[in-house]
């Protein structure tokens, strides 16, 4: 007959807090990429066949520069959550799963400063 109570067999299983902060990030992240996605794909469609010149001018407008910075970093914040969880959940290996991390979180971090900078330098060129 066991005498434990069930929190007493969770204890040292865990944190119980900072599951809910990324859950919440997630989905706070995926409700900003809605607008800004729409906003995104219904501009690029308003250019299509447009030259080199018209995007230029386009990504030089502040405005639309501003979404689109804010589309990056929302897609790379987005992407890297999902990526966490994905590895936390399917990676068994605890020297592969810090490596992945680790690597998610460098990936994803260098592409979004990438990104931002050429969205910078074109904005900037005018």
């Amino acid at each position: 007959m066991k005498f434990r109570s069930a929190l007493h067999s969770a204890r040292g299983l865990g944190s119980a807090k900072s599951g809910t902060h990324h859950w919440w990030m997630q989905r706070v992240s995926a409700l900003a990429l809605v607008p800004l996605t729409l906003w995104l794909a219904f501009s690029l469609a308003r250019l299509g066949g447009m030259g080199y010149e018209n995007a230029v001018d386009w990504v030089r407008s502040p405005v639309n520069a501003v979404l689109l910075l804010s589309v990056l970093g929302a897609t790379f914040y987005h992407a890297k959550l999902g990526l966490q969880v994905v590895i936390e959940d399917y990676v068994h290996g605890e020297g592969i799963k810090i490596a992945a991390l680790i690597a998610v979180n460098f990936l994803t971090l260098l592409l979004g400063l990438a990104s931002a900078l050429a969205v910078l330098r074109v904005f900037a060129s005018g």
